[in-house]
C-alpha cells in the first residue's frame, strides 16, 4: 500500500540533506516528489510481474513447456507389468484406432489381388446385417482369455455386488459414470476378468455401445464377440423380450456427452433429463439397478473445456453431428510416465447396488416415470454416499446430477 506523501519518512534524506550544496525548499519538494514517484512505480512493476507469473503458470498448466523433463520407465520392470501394459495398449488402440483401421483395410483390398476377401465380406454382411440388433454374437472364449486378465490388473479393476439379482427377473443396470474411454464397464461387462459371472450366476449381460460402430466392416464383428450390442432402443429392447429373465442390459446412461465432463475428482452425473431407459424398463418390466465405478474419471487427464467456453461449444457441435465426442484426454505413455494415450495405473471398483424393482405398463404416465426416475436418482445417490469413503473420495464431495 502506498502512503499518502506526508506520512511518509525518508532517514537517509534527513541525514544527508545538510551536506547538499543546494537544499533549497524547491529542490527538497522536487527530490522527495522523485523519491515518491519512484516508490509508485516499483509497487506497480511488483504487481504487474506477479500477473505475468500467474499468466504463465496458468498456461503452463494446459499447454506444458516443451523443455519438461520426462519421466521414463525404469528398465527393470517386471514381465507380468511389461504384459499389463501391452493388453491394455491393444485395448487403446481397438477403442480408438481398430475401426478406422477396418474401414481402411477394406477398401484397399478392394484394388488389390485380394479384392475377393472384401466383395465375399460383403455378401456375408448382407445377411448378417441385423445380428447386431439380435442380441449380437457373443464367443465366450474370447471374453475369457488371459490379456483380459492383465488388462484387470493394470489399473486395477474389481467389481462389488451389494444384492443378489434374481436371474428369473430382466435388469437394466445404469452405469454412471461414462469416463473417457469406459474401462471399468468394458472389463466388467464385455471380459470374465473380473467374475460377473461368478457373483451373478444365471444372468448374460450386454453392454450397448453406438450403433454407429457396428456399420464398420470387421469391427462390427469384434465387438459383437464381446457381448456388445446397438444402443438404438430396438437392439436395447430385444434382450427384455426374452422370457424366463436371466438378461441384463447395461446402459452408460450419460453417454457420449458425459464423456466431456470426465475430469480427475470430479462426479458429474449426466442424468436429470434422462429418462429414456426409464420409460424401456417400465414397458417390459426390467427391474432398475445403479452401478457407480469409482475411479473412471481418474485414468485420464483432459482438456480444461468448462461449458460455456469455445471448446466445449466446438466439441457439442461436433457430437452433435458425428454422434461421438471427442474429448481432449492425455494421461502416459508406453515407455515413459509424462505424455501419450495410456491411462494410468489407478484402481476403479465399479459398484453393483441393489435392484429397483419395476412394475410391466405398457403405456406408463409422465408422472409414473418422473417418480422411478427420481427413485433411480435416490437409490444411485446412496449408493454412492455409501461407499465415497472407501475408495478415497472426501465426505463433503457429493454426485452433481446434470
Amino acid at each position: 500500500m502506498v502512503l499518502p506523501l506526508q506520512k511518509r519518512t525518508f532517514p537517509v534524506l534527513k541525514k544527508k540533506q545538510k551536506n547538499l550544496p543546494f537544499a533549497t525548499e524547491s529542490y527538497k519538494k522536487s527530490l522527495l516528489l522523485t523519491v515518491y514517484v519512484c516508490s509508485c512505480l516499483n509497487i506497480l512493476s511488483e504487481q504487474s510481474m506477479a500477473c505475468r507469473i500467474k499468466d504463465q503458470m496458468c498456461c503452463a498448466s494446459v499447454f506444458p513447456r516443451s523443455n519438461m523433463k520426462i519421466d521414463f520407465a525404469p528398465i527393470g520392470v517386471p514381465l507380468h507389468r511389461r504384459l499389463q501394459t501391452v493388453a491394455v495398449l491393444q485395448w487403446v488402440f481397438s477403442f480408438l484406432g481398430l475401426a478406422p483401421t477396418c474401414i481402411f483395410l477394406f477398401f484397399y483390398l478392394l484394388f488389390t489381388r485380394y479384392w475377393l476377401i472384401s466383395v465375399l465380406y460383403s455378401v456375408w454382411w448382407f445377411f448378417d446385417y441385423d445380428t447386431p440388433g439380435r442380441g449380437g454374437r457373443r464367443v465366450p472364449y474370447l471374453c475369457g482369455i488371459k490379456v483380459w486378465d492383465y488388462m484387470r490388473d493394470y489399473f486395477p479393476i474389481k467389481m462389488v455386488k451389494t444384492a443378489e439379482l434374481d436371474p428369473r427377473h430382466n435388469y437394466i443396470l445404469g452405469f454412471h459414470p461414462h469416463g473417457v474411454l469406459v474401462a471399468g464397464a468394458f472389463a466388467n461387462f464385455c471380459t470374465y476378468s473380473t467374475g460377473f459371472k461368478q457373483l451373478f450366476p444365471g444372468l448374460t449381460n450386454y453392454l450397448l455401445m453406438l450403433p454407429l460402430w457396428f456399420r464398420a466392416p470387421f469391427f462390427r464383428d469384434y465387438i459383437m464377440c464381446a457381448g456388445l450390442i446397438p444402443s438404438d432402443k430396438e437392439s436395447a429392447s430385444y434382450p427384455l423380450r426374452q422370457r424366463g429373465g436371466g438378461n441384463a442390459v447395461v446402459i452408460a446412461v450419460g453417454g457420449a456427452p458425459e464423456a466431456l465432463d470426465a475430469h480427475p475428482g470430479t462426479y458429474n452425473v449426466l442424468l436429470a433429463k434422462k429418462k429414456g431407459f426409464i420409460k424401456m424398463a417400465v414397458e417390459h418390466g426390467a427391474h432398475l439397478v445403479p452401478v457407480f465405478s469409482f475411479g473412471e474419471n481418474e485414468v485420464f487427464d483432459q482438456v480444461g473445456n468448462s461449458r460455456g467456453t469455445w471448446l466445449r461449444s466446438g466439441q457439442e457441435k461436433l457430437q452433435s453431428i458425428m454422434g461421438v465426442s471427442l474429448p481432449l484426454f492425455h494421461a502416459r505413455g508406453i515407455f515413459q510416465y509424462s505424455f501419450g494415450l495410456m491411462p494410468y495405473r489407478k484402481p476403479i471398483h465399479t459398484i453393483v447396488g441393489r435392484p429397483i424393482r419395476v412394475e410391466k405398463k405398457e403405456k406408463p404416465t409422465m408422472e409414473e416415470l418422473d417418480a422411478l426416475h427420481q427413485l433411480y436418482m435416490d437409490e444411485l445417490s446412496n449408493l454412492f454416499e455409501q461407499h465415497k469413503t472407501n475408495y478415497g473420495v472426501d465426505k463433503d464431495m457429493h454426485l452433481n446430477f446434470v
